[in-house]
């Protein structure tokens, strides 16, 4: 077995991960770049704004949830006329118990970068978590998400999913 220095300490439940390419920053064009053309969010923007869900840190590797393939643009929903962004995001096992922690830090990540005006929807990607029913009903309350968040441990691991790696 091997010791990890991850969000629970202790053994690592994936100890050797499959690591994947990270994809290239998009270029930005002269429309998003002009202040008087009105920006619409889509996926990608989701995805791939610097410093948004694809590099949000992995709780028990040192790697980012996208070399990991937790999250890819492809599993991003977004509809800027309604206001709402679904993320579906994979664990890299089916008993992975890191799960909550980082649908939780995808949401963070999400209620701090958007506008209020957007409703999200974080949850499992079907058929890969043992426990997807139940992490996804989580990640929905609101009432347990804004309890998780005043756990100053919890705030704190979470702070360390998305803060940038030195």
């Amino acid at each position: 077995m091997v010791g990890g220095g991850g969000a629970g300490g202790g053994l690592l439940e994936n100890a050797n991960p499959l690591i994947y390419e990270r994809s290239g920053e998009r270029p930005v064009t002269a429309g998003e770049e002009d202040e008087q053309v009105p920006d619409s969010i889509d996926a990608r923007e989701i995805f791939d704004m610097p410093h948004l869900i694809r590099s949000i840190n992995d709780p028990e590797h040192p790697l980012t949830l996208e070399e990991l393939n937790v999250v890819e643009q492809v599993r991003v929903q977004v509809s800027d006329p309604e206001s709402t962004v679904a993320v579906a995001f994979t664990p890299t096992i089916p008993h992975c118990s890191m799960a909550t922690l980082i649908g939780l830090s995808i949401k963070v990540k999400l209620l701090r970068s958007l506008p209020q005006r957007f409703k999200m929807d974080v949850h499992i990607t079907p058929g890969t978590h043992a426990s997807e029913h139940a992490v996804n009903k989580q990640l929905a309350d609101k009432e347990r998400v804004a309890a998780a968040l005043e756990n100053t441990h919890l705030l704190e691991v979470v702070n360390q999913c998305l803060s940038a790696r030195s």
